[in-house]
């Protein structure tokens, strides 16, 4: 604590741990390698803020907490029980404030929340610290969105006359008031049950004996949510009832069929932070290195969506946990960092985004290779359609990244390691249908976002158009491409093919969701889904063709439209050259369409211009 100048260890990554981390979970002597050095972390940046704050701020000298008393009650907790503090340190929301404070306090981060309320949280985690700790203690803490915070423990109702205000804990004996404008609130610092003005942190609990977790499930805190903190937002008691009975379920699965990343996650995984639920077969879920162990998730569909995103957020946490003590790519000093292609994502991102992206997906890719075999009371084939589709889609991420420049030579061997492994799952049998169909939506993807974001330069495309209203042979072949990268705001829902298939998969299974070719339907069911991309997921490939015709024939420039297109011909079969061109480069048969349009006023067929600008394109 800050003013007894505790030792800290020295933190490194063995070459065994690397190893472990990178082939699978890591065992329980990793995750205490990661623990630990979070645990140091997190020390550091509490004496970076005492140092930061130790002459005050005009804006701190403004408010009605004093941090000194904070700071004395901490070193009071740490004396008295080390691990009460360190129960608080280690919770995700205080290392999320710890990282957002000190950068307000740097000026990076904007936020309308006064800086003493922000700095003024020191107060509840020492006070939080000291209920834990069983000390007496009086100490003010802050107000805001109507609560008066105790971090891991709850927060008590407070109406205020003003949007920004502060209110008294004490503890006596054992026991803890908060006082408020609106009377005395007690605190029940071991009970999920509240009490009149008290809402306590709930947790959600499964397993029994050595198997036993318990996740918080935290609808309080401000920095329960990122990158922003957010007002409280509290569930209803039966959507409690639901998460604990679709937590039970998914802690069983993972138990059964991921067992080594369960025992894992015992020691990595500390807090749900609830939102509500999103459309089917699209959880919305992040994590952030600053609150390491903690996951924003909405409500998922079921148990095994819940297990598949918890296993896809510890691999997130993992991997932040390795990146506070080594770096596996070097930082791009330039204004301009470079984007890439994930193929889980809408939007380009730069390479530790992507190298994020491709461990989490490496824990989901696994998760499925050994459910769809598991699965009870489910389509084996949707467990095989998502092994498909992630192995084709981690295999095409390795390779934008794994020669990339940036990275050190710590992250090429853990690159190498993850890569060898996908490599391996390459040669797992999966049945025809999923299998096609994981393919199919991993180019339809690809090929979505190669339309919406990457642009030829404009001398060959207004050159290439002029040729084609010319009725040349063929593009100019000497003519350089020179396709760069022009990020579309407006790309969204690149998902919306497999989506599609889901709903497709989960009906055969007699889930309410029939396999029809209502395309209308379907389509209503799946945000950014085109009537082209229902009839291709339902397997009829000449009505999606026909539909992305008459789709491009009203908006030229459709990029989801250009993809599909390329999908439905290679489906049928026919068009080869048409087909290649579309899957493969549809940003040219796209740029070229608008340049006809702007020269001629009206658009060429739009298979016809694919196969001319495909002629001599090698078919793989």
């Amino acid at each position: 604590m800050p003013g007894s100048s505790p030792v800290l260890p020295r933190h490194g990554v063995p070459a065994d741990s690397l190893v472990a981390l990178a082939e699978g979970d890591g065992d329980d002597h990793v995750l205490d390698l990661l623990v630990s050095a979070e645990r140091s972390r997190r020390l550091l940046l509490l004496r970076l803020l005492d140092d930061m704050t130790s002459h005050g701020t005009p804006e701190t000298a403004d408010g009605p907490i004093p941090l000194i008393t904070a700071w004395e009650l901490l070193a009071r907790a740490h004396r008295a029980a080390p691990e009460a503090v360190d129960t608080v340190l280690m919770y995700p929301q205080t290392g999320m404030w710890l990282s957002s404070a000190l950068r307000r306090l740097r000026g990076t981060e904007k936020d309308t929340t006064p800086l003493w309320v922000v700095l003024g949280h020191l107060s509840a985690v020492a006070a939080a610290a000291g209920v834990r700790a069983g000390l007496d203690f009086t100490i003010a803490v802050p107000v805001r969105h109507g609560c008066a915070l105790m971090p891991t423990l709850g927060a008590a109702e407070v109406t205020a006359s003003g949007t920004w205000t502060s209110a008294r804990v004490e503890a006596t004996a054992g026991q803890v008031w908060i006082t408020t404008p609106n009377g005395r609130v007690q605190v029940a610092p071991d009970s999920d049950c509240g009490r009149p003005g008290w809402r306590p942190l709930r947790w959600i609990r499964a397993g029994h004996g050595d198997s036993e977790f318990a996740l918080a499930l935290d609808d309080l805190d401000p920095y329960r949510t990122y990158p922003r903190p957010s007002a409280p937002a509290r569930l209803p008691d039966d959507r409690v009832e639901r998460w604990q009975e679709l937590f039970e379920h998914s802690w069983a699965l993972l138990l059964r069929d991921e067992p080594q990343t369960a025992t894992a996650m015992r020691r990595g995984l500390m807090s749900f932070s609830p939102i509500g639920a999103g459309e089917r077969f699209r959880p919305r879920s992040a994590s952030t290195g600053d609150a390491f162990g903690g996951v924003l998730v909405s409500e998922p569909d079921d148990a095994v969506q819940l297990a598949a995103t918890m296993v896809h957020e510890f691999q997130h946490t993992k991997l932040s946990g390795l990146l506070h003590l080594t770096s596996l790519y070097r930082a791009d000093a330039s204004q301009n960092e470079e984007r890439l292609y994930a193929p889980w994502r809408d939007d380009p991102r730069p390479l530790g985004g992507l190298l994020q992206g491709i461990y989490a997906f490496m824990g989901v890719t696994r998760f499925w290779r050994t459910h769809r075999h598991a699965a009870v009371g489910q389509t084996p084939e949707l467990g095989h359609f998502e092994f498909a589709l992630w192995r084709s889609q981690l295999w095409s991420a390795f390779d934008s990244v794994c020669d990339h420049w940036r990275l050190t030579p710590l992250g090429r061997r853990f690159l190498d390691i993850l890569r060898g492994r996908c490599a391996a799952w390459l040669d797992d049998p999966v049945p025809d249908v999923p299998g096609r169909l994981g393919r199919m939506c991993a180019a339809n993807h690809r090929a979505r976002w190669r339309a919406h974001h990457l642009r030829p330069t404009r001398e060959w495309t207004v050159a290439t158009a002029l040729r084609w209203i010319d009725s040349a042979d063929g593009p100019e072949e000497s003519t350089e491409i020179g396709t760069g990268l022009a990020p579309d705001r407006s790309a969204m829902h690149l998902d919306s093919l497999a989506t599609l298939v889901r709903h497709r998969l989960q009906g055969t299974a007699g889930h309410g969701v029939e396999a029809s070719t209502d395309a209308v339907g379907a389509v209503a069911r799946v945000r950014g889904a085109l009537e082209g991309d229902a009839l291709l997921a339902a397997g009829e490939p000449s009505a999606a063709r026909r539909s992305y015709l008459a789709r491009l024939s009203a908006a030229p420039d459709d990029a989801a439209a250009w993809a599909g297109l390329g999908g439905a011909l290679t489906a049928e079969g026919v068009e080869q050259e048409a087909a290649g061109l579309l899957t493969r480069y549809p940003e040219r048969a796209r740029a070229v369409q608008r340049a006809v349009v702007e020269s001629s006023g009206r658009p060429g067929d739009p298979v016809r211009l694919a196969a001319w600008l495909g002629r001599g394109i090698p078919s793989s």
